[in-house]
């Protein structure tokens, strides 16, 4: 196609199909064990990063990802203090993120830098980015691959897991951090306001269609690659955000999926 002669679409077009691979992975977990709403939570402090980077003049991915992991790390700590709480870490962090970016914003000579991040641009994606991509997919699916068992038990049942001997406390922070990883690397595209999003719906839209792990991975991967090279093609062609156009699509899969699971049903 004629857009994939720029070489900032064949970059965009990558880290697509990279998010793609690894999304499902994360958004199913997170999903399972009730922490959807995390990965929103580290999204708006990911702001502060990208702020924090133009202020101090370094790469804004690099403050990004170290804000982020910080955060993640920060938030299972609080998730510990309020056990019986668990909102309240959330509201914590998330308030406190979305403030601290909001003064160091005031500090930046150019805000509209910040915007591409706040909404999400194809432009902005650089080969540093895109090397981030890849390494991260290979990673999470590496690790899925190893320790799937591992994630089995602690996503269905932590309280078992750690009767079991295993250090819970380690796998759920290593999880939180990954996510922080991910989100840092997936803003440009995504857009800190709606990359939560992009983790947790393919996921969401495929557990409607299958009953094990395995299922739910491969399809939302599917429905992933669909949903992302849709909202990619999308955005050029009608000049929108991609991550919002992106979430759009997953919505409009979302709602066909249930409508013919009901018209399935009905038959």
């Amino acid at each position: 196609m004629a857009m994939f002669q720029y070489e900032f679409m064949q970059r965009a077009l990558i880290a697509c199909i990279a998010i793609a691979f690894f999304t499902p992975i994360l958004g199913l977990f997170l999903i399972l064990r009730r922490q959807s709403l995390m990965a929103d939570t580290l999204s708006h402090v990911s702001l502060a990063g990208v702020a924090l980077g133009y202020l101090i003049g370094v790469e804004p991915t690099i403050t990004t990802m170290v804000t982020v992991i910080l955060a993640a790390v920060l938030l299972e700590y609080l998730r510990k203090i309020y056990a019986n709480y668990s909102d309240v870490s959330i509201a914590l962090l998330m308030s406190g993120g979305m403030a601290v970016a909001l003064m160091l914003l005031t500090r930046v000579e150019t805000p509209n830098k910040v915007e591409s991040f706040l909404f999400g641009s194809i432009v902005t994606i650089t080969p540093l980015q895109v090397k981030l991509l890849i390494g991260l997919a290979v990673l999470i699916i590496a690790l899925y691959v190893i320790f799937r068992r591992v994630l089995y038990m602690i996503a269905f049942d932590e309280a078992t897991a750690y009767t079991a001997g295993l250090r819970t406390d380690w796998i759920s922070m290593a999880i939180s951090i990954i996510t922080g990883a991910a989100i840092a690397i997936m803003m440009p595209i995504a857009g800190s306001l709606l990359v939560s999003a992009i983790i947790i719906m393919p996921a969401a839209i495929a557990l409607r269609l299958f009953k094990n792990f395995n299922g739910v991975i491969i399809s939302a991967g599917v429905i992933g690659i669909l949903g992302m090279l849709g909202g990619l093609l999308g955005s050029y062609q009608w000049d929108t955000p991609p991550g919002a156009t992106i979430i759009v699509i997953f919505i409009l899969m979302f709602v066909i999926e249930n409508l013919l699971l009901k018209v399935i049903k009905r038959a």
